[in-house]
């Protein structure tokens, strides 16, 4: 065990959260209340839940009881004055409003981990699905010290679309194995809990599948080329190379099911190495796949980043959306493809490692990498 693993082991980071009344706000509550390095200090929400308890301002929808450690926590406007005393700041905020706050937040010197799209194409803000492109955090010097005044402790990341999240875990795992991955189809089977809450019309979702997620297949198409991507330097400038040197066309169609939580997808893929690999050797290229955030010990990790599942009608989001608290990904039926070259069926679980785990498992990387600036309170 490192020093730094001991020392926060014995004393505690203090975190705040942004929108936590919503969705996402509830689940990072609900997985921080007993986090071994992070203690909530600090609860953000909109104007009519500020001043009063959190259990009184929330309406809680979790499967859990709202921890007894933040039920009494006044929940304050979402303005850097309250959180001044948290190192990280984790943001659970819709889209509509997550531009401006967050973005207050990092000129404020705080180190903001979001949850919302809005930053997600910013060229010095990096996309990190945890399990898949932790390196990319070596682009956070360079947002510091292009910003105005530069930042030394402030800045903002940002995690993937739910979606984009299940696809490019076993995709990178892939790469990893047997080099450039060159097209992708991917169809998605989207669980309700993706649109947040109250979500969709039951009179839209029951007895029914919608063909349309607005803007999500754009997403798919291009977070993944960022993720997946590497970090070109010229003049000493970085940038995201957005897989330019191995093109990767990658074409999605996204659909909204009747199911609570767990995103469904299926996923064709075709490599640039000829011959292909065989369906065995992809298995045990998933199996194996281990990320640099379990190996460097972020305590949120699932022990496999890839669960592959041998049973013929597996993965199922009933089944397994709650394997390892939603943290991994589950991959099943993997087989030829007559198309392209291999195809699968992905599960993950967009509310876990789709949303708020994602977050707290980048902020552990930044917090062993010393991209998040303690003291250790």
């Amino acid at each position: 065990m490192s020093n730094l693993h001991k020392a926060l082991d014995e004393k505690l980071v203090r975190v705040g959260i942004l929108g936590a009344t919503g969705t996402v706000g509830q689940r990072f509550i609900t997985l921080l209340s007993n986090h071994p390095w992070f203690i909530i200090h600090a609860l953000g929400a909109s104007p009519r839940s500020t001043g009063k308890p959190y259990a009184k301002a929330t309406n809680w929808k979790q499967t859990t009881p709202i921890p007894s450690n933040v039920r009494e926590i006044i929940v304050q406007e979402c303005k850097p004055e309250h959180f001044k005393d948290c190192a990280i700041v984790f943001s659970g905020l819709d889209a509509d409003v997550a531009g401006d706050i967050e973005g207050a937040f990092r000129a404020a010197d705080l180190a903001v981990f979001s949850n919302a799209k809005n930053y997600r194409r910013d060229p010095s803000v990096p996309l990190i699905v945890p399990l898949v492109n932790d390196f990319h955090l070596s682009m956070i010097p360079q947002q510091q010290a292009q910003h105005q005044p530069p930042l030394q402790k402030g800045f903002i990341l940002t995690n993937a679309n739910c979606s984009t999240t299940g696809l490019v875990v076993p995709l990178r795992a892939l790469e990893k194995s047997f080099g450039p991955i060159e097209a992708c189809f991917v169809t998605t089977m989207q669980a309700i809990s993706g649109a947040g809450y109250p979500g969709v019309s039951s009179l839209d979702i029951i007895d029914n599948i919608v063909p349309y997620i607005g803007g999500e297949e754009e997403k798919m198409e291009w977070e993944t080329l960022k993720i997946l991507g590497g970090i070109s330097e010229e003049d000493g400038q970085k940038a995201f190379d957005m897989h330019s040197r191995y093109p990767l066309r990658v074409s999605a169609s996204c659909n909204r099911v009747p199911v609570i939580d767990g995103h469904t997808m299926t996923v064709s893929v075709r490599f640039s190495r000829r011959p292909p690999p065989s369906p065995q050797q992809v298995r045990e290229a998933l199996v194996a796949y281990t990320p640099a955030a379990r190996s460097m010990g972020c305590p949120s990790t699932p022990v496999h980043a890839i669960f592959v599942h041998e049973e013929p009608d597996r993965p199922q989001p009933r089944l397994d959306r709650y394997y390892q608290d939603g943290a991994g990904v589950s991959v099943g039926r993997v087989r030829q493809c007559p198309v392209l070259d291999i195809k699968f069926v992905v599960l993950a679980n967009n509310v876990s490692i789709g949303a708020a785990t994602s977050s707290i498992i980048n902020a552990e990387l930044a917090v062993l990498k010393g991209v998040v600036k303690l003291p250790i309170n």
